[in-house]
């Protein structure tokens, strides 16, 4: 397993100069590689070995590359056709995808090191510094507010640029999964222990043991944001004042940005930490931005990245991240499985069937939890069908129920 450890760079101006350089030097050899694919007949596209072989004949023409590291080099002629592969999925997958976009001055911003040219010095006599080296670029520190592994164990650098000005040095660090704590067994799993989560708008979450995390409130925020890009818009483009807003306007987003990171950070901390199993909702929020009213509430709360934090560190923590089909969870009941329409300003579950009462997204939460120890439990152990049976509901309930939930006739629960 891969893990990313973020840090601060100081870079001093000389260095700071130079990366500057071999980043936008590695800019033109990824637009000269995406060149390079597309004007290639359809059926007789390059491969990445392909292009990584033509490399040294681009030297030849261009002088330029020959001034960054050859391994880095390699590194992002890679990353394109890594990105080819990601488009080839969606694909598949049935969306509608472009080609690769030529990237203008200024927006690539990064550089990587993948198994070479790099050294981290931490014998630097203070305990939050070490000396990161990149090679044809130079020495500078780095903040370590984390413990930091031997340089043998990390797997790549990356060096960034943000765009409010800041450098971080990025350490893909790989653990072996003998490192990792182990996640108990199905038969070990107190219920008790585990929790199912129904993500929301009005609530970030409501848990199946009642609890609701409310959302941040974001709104000073995006009022800053606002009034800063008002002010970019009435600068000349490209001017120094211009530059200087700009500046303040990517502060301003970066402060958003950060402030939702560290909310879900400490939120999804807490769940691995606190339970066994961990149900979530696998929501598809791509459709849900492209067809609601209200995509910019949804993505603020940002679902997808939260789920991919839950079950990153849910490996990490030793903890059991199930997403489940959220389909159906806020109509069903969780007490008899039937059904019931009911539109979004309704915050109260009331079954007809079985006259269960309860807040919606406690529902919800409940029948997330159940889907997910059935999906558990099913993989660990194995489960036995359910006999469907035929239930009678008065004329005028409109609702259908899950078979699951009705006892056998002839049991001896019956």
């Amino acid at each position: 397993m891969d893990y990313t450890l973020r840090f601060r760079a100081y870079p001093d101006e000389e260095a700071a100069s130079e990366a500057w350089r071999h980043i936008d030097i590695h800019r033109q050899i990824r637009n000269h590689a995406v060149r390079d694919y597309y004007r290639s007949p359809r059926n007789d596209r390059p491969s990445e070995f392909d292009q990584i072989n033509k490399l040294p004949g681009w030297k030849r023409q261009w002088p330029v590359f020959k001034d960054v590291l050859a391994h880095a080099a390699q590194q992002t002629v890679s990353q394109i056709h890594k990105d080819l592969t990601v488009l080839k999925k969606h694909r598949e997958n049935g969306r509608k995808t472009g080609r690769l976009k030529w990237k203008g001055s200024g927006e690539f911003r990064s550089v990587a090191y993948q198994s070479e040219g790099y050294n981290v010095d931490q014998n630097t006599g203070r305990d939050d510094r070490a000396m990161l080296t990149l090679s044809k670029i130079g020495t500078f520190p780095i903040r370590t507010h984390r413990e930091i592994l031997d340089t043998d164990a990390i797997k790549r650098v990356i060096l960034k640029k943000e765009r409010a000005g800041e450098w971080y040095a990025c350490l893909v660090i790989e653990r072996s999964d003998d490192d990792l704590p182990e996640k108990p067994s199905p038969a070990e799993i107190d219920r008790t222990n585990c929790v199912g989560i129904d993500l929301g708008i009005l609530s970030y979450l409501h848990t199946s043991d009642d609890t609701s995390i409310e959302s941040i409130d974001l709104t000073d925020e995006y009022d800053r944001y606002a009034r800063a890009q008002r002010s970019l818009d009435r600068k000349e483009h490209g001017s120094a004042n211009w530059e200087k807003q700009r500046q303040k306007v990517a502060r301003a987003k970066r402060r958003i940005k950060r402030k939702v990171l560290d909310f879900q950070h400490k939120l999804s901390t807490w769940l691995v930490k606190k339970y066994d199993v961990v149900a979530v909702e696998d929501l598809d929020v791509k459709p849900m931005l492209e067809t609601s009213q209200s995509a910019k509430n949804k993505q603020d709360v940002a679902w997808s990245r939260f789920i991919r934090l839950l079950q990153y560190k849910g490996d990490l923590y030793g903890t059991h991240v199930v997403p489940v089909d959220p389909a159906g969870t806020t109509k069903e009941c969780n007490q008899c499985g039937v059904e019931t329409h009911k539109p979004v300003w309704i915050r109260e579950h009331s079954c007809p069937a079985c006259g269960h009462t309860e807040d919606r997204d406690l529902n919800a939460a409940k029948n997330v939890l159940d889907r997910g120890l059935e999906q558990l439990f099913s993989v660990g152990q194995g489960l036995a069908e359910s006999t469907p049976v035929q239930t009678v509901l008065t004329a005028f309930a409109s609702v259908t129920v899950n078979a699951k939930h009705v006892v056998e006739a002839g049991s001896p629960e019956a």
